[in-house]
């Protein structure tokens, strides 16, 4: 049974900039409203807008909320100051990516969680049923209308809609005079905030940064910014058969702080080295755009695996894309091929990021 197509509660400021609407994630929410190139390219030089009413915010409080959170997720909790937040992961007892996320400290005892549109249902469900009677778990994301306001002039833009306050420092987050939360990160690598306001006035929050300066930008620009950072989108780059490890997100994984879901694969493949890695490709001569799904070929004809994501990236001018690949053929400058419609294109491993952003003044 296919569930019913969620509205934003900006949708009608879409409608009205002539957006293009699909359906994403149970959503029906703008892929573009120019052309994907020209909103990437607005992200990259000056500033851009995102409706991310889709994304979920539960809030998690009560005398143990931190060692619980920590009993369910990779980073360490115990690190966040009031005020301060981290990316982090929800993981299955096999060590499998559920969700990826960011927790923010909000107070001593509670904390505001943003996850993924596509996995709140199923990500209140995980959390709720591992509760203690110490904790209060709240899903209030039909309760916010959210943007992402993204580029070199965020900052700018933030001083013209609110003169008389000041952007918390990186990972930070605050909540306004006007009671809407504040939050310093992103998804484009580019400087910026997240912003949550109550759904009725999400409207007036948008029409309000687009006339400090900000551009209307759709999914596709969103997919494309991401992707020249390298970073993982759950669902594709994500999922609950692949760890962090296996994803180069081992980072993100406190081992050191103690028991959690998943933590037992985690140390095993940091001791012994993943036999997969999400590995970065990128074609070495013109192609069409690679896609997810797309093989990818060793240079004596073998499929090794397929693509998690792929893009034509507007700022290289060439395709990327991420792969799980077996561990001997991610090594940096490794040669490969990316099958297009019965075509082979070559490809080599590269480093991520694939686009590195101008340092933020």
């Amino acid at each position: 049974m296919i569930s019913e197509i969620k509205s934003s509660p900006l949708e009608a400021a879409h409608v009205v900039l002539g957006a293009k609407l699909v359906p994403f994630a149970g959503w029906n929410m703008p892929v573009q409203y120019t052309s994907i190139i020209d909103e990437h390219t607005a992200v990259r030089t000056a500033c851009g807008i995102f409706d991310i009413s889709h994304m979920g915010q539960f809030i998690a409080s009560g005398p143990t909320a931190a060692a619980w959170l920590n009993g369910l997720l990779t980073n360490d909790i115990a690190k966040l100051g009031i005020g301060e937040g981290q990316y982090t992961l929800m993981l299955n007892e096999a060590g499998g990516v559920i969700d990826d996320l960011i927790a923010y400290r909000t107070g001593e005892t509670e904390f505001f969680l943003v996850v993924n549109a596509s996995m709140i249902d199923e990500d209140f469900a995980w959390m709720d049923a591992r509760k203690n009677a110490n904790v209060t778990l709240r899903n209030e994301s039909a309760q916010w209308a959210g943007m992402a306001i993204q580029g070199p002039t965020a900052v700018e833009v933030f001083a013209k809609v609110f003169p008389d306050e000041t952007l918390p420092p990186r990972n930070g987050i605050m909540t306004t005079a006007a009671g809407a939360v504040v939050c310093r990160t992103g998804y484009t690598g580019e400087d910026g905030f997240e912003f949550f306001s109550p759904a009725a006035e999400g409207i007036a929050w948008w029409d309000k940064f687009l006339a400090a300066g900000a551009k209307p930008c759709g999914l596709g620009a969103r997919d494309s910014l991401r992707l020249e950072m390298g970073y993982p989108l759950n669902g594709n780059d994500l999922s609950p058969e692949r760890t962090p490890v296996e994803a180069g997100l081992g980072f993100f994984c406190a081992l050191e702080k103690g028991d959690f879901i998943g933590r037992e694969t985690l140390a095993r493949q940091k001791t012994d080295g993943p036999a997969v890695k999400l590995t970065a490709l990128r074609y070495l001569d013109k192609g069409p755009p690679p896609r997810a799904h797309y093989p990818v070929v060793s240079a004596d004809g073998t499929v090794l695996g397929e693509l998690a994501s792929g893009v034509l990236s507007p700022s290289l001018m060439t395709g990327i894309g991420m792969a799980y690949l077996p561990a001997e053929f991610s090594k940096i400058g490794t040669p490969l091929q990316i099958e297009v419609r019965g075509r082979l294109f070559s490809a080599e491993v590269v480093k991520k990021p694939f686009y590195k952003p101008a340092p933020s003044a």
